[in-house]
Parts: structure tokens; sequence; C-alpha cells
């Protein structure tokens, strides 16, 4: 298994946790400018001595938590110690209101305390989970002077990336190192990504290469080496005589070296992956059977039982490799989950029979999966919804990153397109699709974890509110007020009420109509729209997964989503595809007789309003899941169903969400422009 991060406290953390000893004051505010108190391992830190956080953003917001879930249980006698964060100077801490500051004890937290020989500019870009290696050398080195910013580049690339620019002086070193990083969603801070095409752009070997468009973008670091291919394949098979005719051209997007040195050591490891995962694409060939004994027929199109074959085999033994362990950080599970897609779009093709031969293998592997997910869910869910919002990691982060995308340009639109109840493996089916109707469009894919319970009332809503399921309680069980929550949203951001725009139940042609018509408006910014065609399949779904993934192609063949996405392209609207929860194939435990007293009556998930109703019903399910309601208001109490079970009759098989597997609960967030 893939041993992630320890997520333990040690290093730096212990700095920060020492302060916090319980039940030395109910309420503790803390001046964190820096964001190191929503770092993972701090929350769990903090969470296993028994204090609550909440952070100050909104005023209202705010007041509403802190009175409704915090006041009145301090008023009833309760012991709860709660912490207040307030994202800026020690100085601010002033701004709160004044009965927390009469009541709370202040404390102050910052990069420079932590790091005082290093430029603060540069490590405050470094993502929280990065300042762990920082940390450690740091103790190593023991500088003994301050660094400047470039000395702390330098330093930060080598001591937390493994970067030496110095030492990256061919090619293949420089693609070995660019494999290295976008393989892995490395994510190195733009200022240091700048200063890496600095010094690498000082070598002459890499005069021609396109270093601003490769280096820090996956997608084009992923394009480059595609349009590549074809060329490498060439010549392999060519030896002395020439594929192509006198005249023909490879038709290269991206400028820079024809060749490249994919036959490298230190490069080949990664193709494999590439091609079987999906990244890169096979191409068909004219000299196929001259390939078909070299390694490179893992990038050829020959015949599609063979390909699938081949493919499903690689991903298996790559995702028995690297199920994250208990104490990953939640990056990894996003990254596996794209993998383990990929196995789910092999093993529910309509088209292919193959994984029937390996059907005992695969359920094998989803149990350990399952298993793996439920447990570090258990641990580490309750850290995600506090999590800085860049880049997203729940659905109500969603909204801040289209408000940056705003930012960046005076005058710029932004469309969420929500997905309803897409899984992670059907986008596999959606975007292949996508990519054969419009070969101009590029993919810039990544991926969430929907609320739980994974429902739409919860999941979409806090989408489209920008905010955690806490703080809309009286609308928790509708979806009726989304628009206003989109709408309050942007209007917090500066947008007036004619800048903003909804629509949803698109799911056909003809709904379009509506959009054209929204869009249409001059002033228009902020675009959501709800395509819920896949959620209409999912419940009237009788056939299983791969019936679902059978109707999902056949919905996106007819070329609703495709021309839904021209025409937020043709109107300059910046697009960001998602969904609020995706969907599994499950077997039916029976029914809880319960009469009235669940407030939602799920096939996954019963929710109730008091504990003791929940409690009774699961006597008779034990094995099903009281879910602790992180980030929901008191009284939305769950009971999701074990494994995959629903609460339905013995005899029925639905498609259905609301549980915590894997396919549930990790979902798409794509951004989607033209090449």
């Amino acid at each position: 298994m893939d041993s992630g991060s320890t997520g333990r406290t040690a290093g730096w953390r212990d700095e920060i946790l020492k302060e916090f000893t319980p039940q030395v004051a109910h309420l503790t505010l803390v001046a964190d400018p820096d964001a190191l108190l929503l770092e993972a391992g701090i929350l769990k830190g903090i969470e296993e001595r028994g204090f609550e956080l909440i952070p100050f953003e909104d005023h209202v917001a705010f007041r509403f938590a802190y009175e409704s879930r915090y006041r009145s249980r301090w008023d009833r006698g309760g012991l709860t110690d709660l912490v207040v964060v307030l994202r800026a100077a020690a100085s601010d801490l002033r701004s709160l209101p004044y009965d927390l500051l009469q009541a709370g004890r202040r404390l102050s937290f910052n990069l420079g305390d932590l790091f005082p020989h290093l430029s603060y500019p540069v490590i405050d870009a470094l993502d929280r989970s990065d300042l762990d290696d920082l940390y450690k050398a740091q103790q190593r080195e023991k500088p003994d002077r301050p660094l400047g910013d470039r000395q702390t580049k330098g330093f930060v690339l080598r001591h937390v990336f493994g970067v030496a620019p110095e030492t990256i002086q061919q090619e293949s070193d420089l693609v070995r190192f660019l494999l290295r990083r976008h393989y892995r969603c490395l994510r190195i801070p733009p200022v240091l990504d700048r200063y890496l095409i600095e010094r690498l752009g000082q070598n002459v070997v890499f005069s021609t290469w396109p270093l601003e468009r490769i280096v820090a973008d996956r997608e084009a670091f992923f394009a480059f080496l595609q349009e590549r291919w074809p060329i490498f394949l060439d010549r392999q098979a060519a030896q002395a005589h020439p594929v192509r005719e006198p005249g023909e051209t490879y038709g290269m997007e991206f400028s820079g070296p024809a060749e490249i040195p994919f036959d490298h050591h230190d490069v080949r490891v990664y193709i494999d992956n590439l091609f079987l995962e999906g990244v890169l694409q096979p191409i068909s060939h004219p000299q196929a059977d001259k390939l078909a004994g070299s390694w490179v027929i893992v990038g050829v199109k020959t015949e599609p039982k063979a390909d699938r074959k081949r493919r499903l085999s690689g991903l298996l033994e790559a995702v028995e490799q690297s199920i994250p362990c208990e104490a990953a950080p939640h990056q990894n599970w996003l990254t596996f989950a794209q993998r383990w897609a990929q196995v789910n779009a092999l093993w529910f093709d309509p088209d292919g029979q193959e994984a029937g031969e390996r059907e005992d293998e695969l359920l094998g592997v989803r149990e350990r999966i399952d298993e793996a997910f439920t447990s570090w869910l258990r641990q580490r869910f309750g850290t995600l919804h506090n999590q800085p919002p860049s880049p997203p990691v729940m659905p109500h982060h969603v909204p801040r990153l289209l408000a940056r995308r705003l930012e960046e340009s005076r005058n710029g639109k932004v469309a969420l397109v929500l997905m309803d109840g897409l899984a992670l493996d059907q986008w596999v089916v959606v975007q292949r699709v996508l990519s054969e109707q419009r070969p101009g469009l590029r993919f810039r894919e990544g991926g969430l974890f929907a609320w739980i319970p994974s429902l739409t009332m919860v999941s979409r809503q806090a989408c489209f509110a920008g905010r955690p399921p806490l703080y809309f309680p009286s609308s928790i069980h509708t979806t009726d007020r989304e628009p206003s929550g989109w709408q309050r949203f942007w209007a917090d951001e500066g947008l007036s009420a004619a800048e903003v725009g909804y629509e949803k139940n698109l799911r056909e042609q003809p709904d379009l109509a509506r959009v054209e018509e929204l869009v249409s408006h001059p002033k228009l910014r902020a675009a959501g729209l709800v395509v819920d065609k896949i959620d209409r399949i999912m419940h009237g779904m009788t056939l299983g997964s791969r019936g679902m993934h059978n109707l999902v192609r056949q919905w996106a063949k007819q070329g609703v989503l495709a021309a839904l996405l021209d025409i937020l392209l043709e109107r300059g609207f910046a697009i960001f595809l998602t969904a609020d929860h995706g969907n599994i194939e499950t077997k039916g435990c029976g029914r809880p007789a319960e009469g009235s007293v669940a407030d939602l009556r799920g096939e996954r998930v019963r929710i109730y309003p008091d504990p003791a109703l929940r409690a009774k019903v699961k006597t008779r399910f034990p094995d099903a899941i009281e879910w602790p309601s992180i980030g929901l208001p008191d009284d939305y109490l769950a009971l999701i169903a074990a494994d995959r079970l629903a609460f339905v009759r013995e005899t029925d098989s639905p498609v259905a969400h609301g549980g915590v597997t894997l396919e549930e609960v990790v979902v798409p967030l794509v951004e989607i422009e033209r090449k």
C-alpha cells in the first residue's frame, strides 16, 4: 500500500499544538494569517484534544453557527472547547465581536516564527502539507543567517520537491523531471515555477522547449508528449525506411524538439502507466504489426478486445500497489480515485466482457479499497471541510475558485456546470465521447470529496451556496433555495443580481434554449447550471453499473453536453464542471420498519432528527454506520447502509447514492477550455 504521509503531529505542529490544553478556556481566539490551523494534521491534533474549530469568515454566518451550536450548548452546561480562527494578524483579533474578546483567550501563529531564516513570501506560497519536509530540512541544515528570496527558492525546491535545477542538463533529465512532477500531480507554487523556468532557460539545450507552457501545466505537458508520440513510433517502425509520405506533417500545437527520448530508461518507466491510466491515448499506426513485439505497443491501437484486456491487467496491478493507507493525505485518495475510475470504466464497458474473466479478482480489490477508504474517512473526513479552498477540496469550495477567476479578469465570466449524480468512472465515459465530438477541447481534471451523506440536498446545495450544510439547516431537505444561495454568495463577492444566473433541469436539447437566453444577457458574469440527466438515469436504473455506463454513453453521444459547452465557450465563459455525488450498484438488505420517524428515507441512507430514533433502527442493521454530524446541523443524523447495501428489499439491486464508498464520495472537478 501507498504509505502516504504519516499525518502525525510532529515537528512544526508541536509548536502549535502544545498551546491547546483541554478545559483551560472554553473559548480560544486564534490569529492565523497563514492558515496553519487548517492543515490536516493540525486539525486532527486539535480534534483529538477535544477542541472544535470554526473559522471567522462571514460575520452573519459565524454568528448563526456560534449561537445555535455552541452558546446554546454552553448554556445547557456543555463543556465543548471551541477554537475561533481569524485569518488575519494578531492585531486584527480586536475586530472580533466584543463578547468573544471578553470570553476568550488569545493566541497567534505565523510562518515567520516557525521558519525565521527563510523568506516569508516564498514559504507562504507552499501548501501547508509541504511544511513537514521544509521543517526537517531547516532542522537538519540549520541556516546560520537569513536566506534571501532566490536562496530560499533553491532551498525549498531541493529539500521539499527534490528538484535541483543545476542537475537538469539533458533532454532526458527534463522529461524525467516533468514526468515525475506531473504524474504525481506535484503542486509547485507559481513563484517557484517561475524561478525554475528561469534557471532551465539559461541552458542552451532547452532553448527551443516551450518551458513556459509545459513546466507548470500538467495538461499542456501531456499534450506535448501526445503529439510527439507518433513521431517516435514512426522512428521505431521505419528504421531506414520512412513511414509517412514526403510532405506529410504531424501538425503539432507545441513548439520545441520533434523527437522525445521516450525509450530512455528513466522516461520509459512512466510511459506504460500513462497509457494504461488514460493520461496518454494509444494511436493507430500503419505498421502496428511490426511494433507488436515491442514495449511501445502499449501506445498503439490494435484489436479492441486485446487493448482492453492489456489495459485492465496493467491497471489492476497499479491499483493493487497504490491503495492509500489510513494516514495518507487527502490528495493521495483524489489521485487514486482517478486510477480506480479507469478500472471501473473498463469493468462496466458494455462493449467488453474481458472483466468477466477476472470478476473475483476485481471484487477482491474493490473490497480492499472500500475497507481502506471507509477507515480513512472515519479518521480524516472531519479535517476536509475546513481546508483552504485553493485548490478546492469539497463542493462548498468551488464557488471561491470561480470568484478567484473573476478577480483575475475585470470582464471575465464563469460557469459552474453541476452534473447531478455523475460518478468519476462515468465522467471517464463522458470525457471520451466529448473528445471525439469536440477534438479542440482540453480538460484539466481533478476531484473533490462530496459531503457525507452523499445526497443532492446536502452536497449540491453546499456547492451553490459556497457554505457547509451547517449554515442552511432550514433548507437541507430540499434544493429549492439553491438559486438564492447562489445569488447570496455572489452578492457577498460584489456582483449585482443582474450579473448572476441559475438554471436547472437541463437534460435534453430543447432545454438548452433556456441556457441560450440566460447567457445572452450582457451583464451576466456567473452562471450556475444543473444538468440532472445522469441522476434521472440512475434512479430508473435496474441493470446495474454496466447499464448505467451504457445509458450515460448513449446520452453523451446525443451531443447535449457538447452543445451546452459550445454555448458557454462561444460566450466567453470559463467552464468548471463537477458533480454533487457519484453512485454505485447495491444489494438490498431490507427496509427499516420505522413509520414516519425518518426525515429522509433514501436507499443508501436514512436521516433522523434524534439519536435515540437512529439507534433504535440500527439495532436491526448492526453493521450500518452512524455517521457523525460533521459540518451538518446537529439534528441531521445519518444512518448509512453498510458496505454496498441499500435499505430496500433483499431481492432489489438499485443503483444508488448517499454512502461512503469511493465511487459515491470522490467526484470530478474539471476545467474545460478550447486548445
